[in-house]
């Protein structure tokens, strides 16, 4: 069936003089789920699977060169011919749902796809009434046994799934810099005005690489390092679209910060591969499933559950993670070959765990964003 992708971006403005309840979600001890009973949110006699299902994401995830999200909705309503699918873009990615979730306003999406660890203890550490993600039934997501051991969230109430991994790195232009070893080897002269990063609130790698020097370094000297950073000329980008789109790939910069699989977006679109060289500072490369999960406010339940269930076939999840450019979440299906080829692994990960980041993570972005903001550049 030939149907239009349809893509819809929402903004933040506004969010404070709407009063609309997002949902009936709180915030209870971390012993008691979230939402009702344990064997809540059961499944139906005869799940309904007619409606249209929206689902928030990124905005690479719909557009780019051979983004997932328009073959996933087509492969998705073959599957379910009678449903309909809305793809919703939020300017400010969680953020935007953050914010919604702390006034008690709408939320008119049903899925949220690709976020972090991290923005899910934000949610949780937010004030307001709603934790807008539903605990999860995994008995309706039979596929979910299949993932991957070292995917597990931490989250005592199973509200996200992995879909998908990579692992946040350094990618450089060989031609132009020398590969950075560690951290202190970006703020030397040669590193001076040539390192893209991304804004750790707005965009999953640039989180992921704040969280990774406060893993190497503690908070206040993390701080105090990206100080240094700044001071050396590095360009703060708003997303990973405009930090590598716009902006490495115009060769207005010889590094960013992205992921270790870009070698694998280098062969697939012919690029230079003197270009996409991948640098694993101290060895390391920062680990970044990304998560899938339920509003809890969602109207269409059922085809939730099997969006969700669809995500972690053996047809979708080679092909998303090709598509994505990341790693399958799942054990059975392994990378193809271009993969093996091409993709990198660090010898060794690090993250930072659901237990860790409660509490913690949203002080953190407040402190970098206070001493940072002003240092962002523009999307143009």
């Amino acid at each position: 069936m030939d149907r239009r992708t349809v893509v819809r971006t929402v903004g933040t403005a506004g969010v404070s003089a709407v009063a609309s309840l997002a949902g009936c979600l709180t915030r209870n001890g971390d012993d008691e789920p979230p939402n009702g009973p344990e064997d809540g949110d059961p499944e139906p006699d005869e799940p309904a699977y007619d409606g249209t299902l929206r689902i928030a994401t990124y905005r690479s995830m719909v557009t780019g060169p051979n983004p997932a999200g328009p073959w996933l909705e087509e492969a998705f309503l073959e599957t379910y011919p009678d449903a309909d699918l809305e793809w919703v873009v939020p300017e400010r990615g969680v953020e935007h749902y953050v914010r919604r979730g702390e006034y008690g306003a709408e939320i008119d999406v049903d899925v949220l796809l690709g976020f972090t660890v991290g923005d899910l203890a934000r949610i949780d550490d937010s004030p307001g009434e709603g934790a807008l993600l539903r605990e999860l039934n995994l008995d309706r997501i039979d596929r979910s046994e299949r993932l991957r051991d070292e995917l597990e969230w931490g989250d005592p109430h199973n509200r996200a799934l992995a879909y998908d991994t990579g692992y946040v790195s350094l990618v450089y232009d060989e031609t132009v810099v020398d590969a950075p070893e560690t951290f202190d080897d970006l703020l030397e002269p040669a590193s001076a005005e040539t390192l893209l990063v991304q804004h750790p609130t707005h965009s999953m790698p640039g989180q992921a690489f704040l969280l990774w020097t406060i893993d190497a370094m503690g908070v206040e000297n993390a701080l105090e390092y990206w100080e240094e950073l700044v001071a050396n000329g590095v360009e703060i980008r708003d997303s990973w679209s405009d930090a590598y789109y716009n902006a490495y790939l115009d060769e207005h910069r010889p590094m960013v910060v992205s992921y270790s699989t870009d070698p694998v977006f280098a062969a697939v679109e012919e690029r230079d591969p003197e270009r996409h060289q991948v640098a694993f500072l101290n060895e390391q490369g920062y680990a970044v499933p990304e998560g899938m999960g339920i509003f809890d406010a969602t109207m269409e339940s059922d085809l939730a559950y099997a969006f969700l269930e669809f995500l972690l076939s053996d047809a979708v999840q080679p092909e998303l993670a090709r598509r994505n450019v990341q790693f399958p979440a799942v054990d059975d299906v392994g990378p193809r070959p271009l993969f093996e080829e091409a993709a990198r692994e660090p010898p060794a990960s690090v993250a930072t765990s659901y237990t860790e980041l409660r509490g913690q993570i949203d002080e953190w972005l407040t402190g970098w964003t206070d001493r940072f903001e002003a240092e962002r550049t523009d999307a143009t």
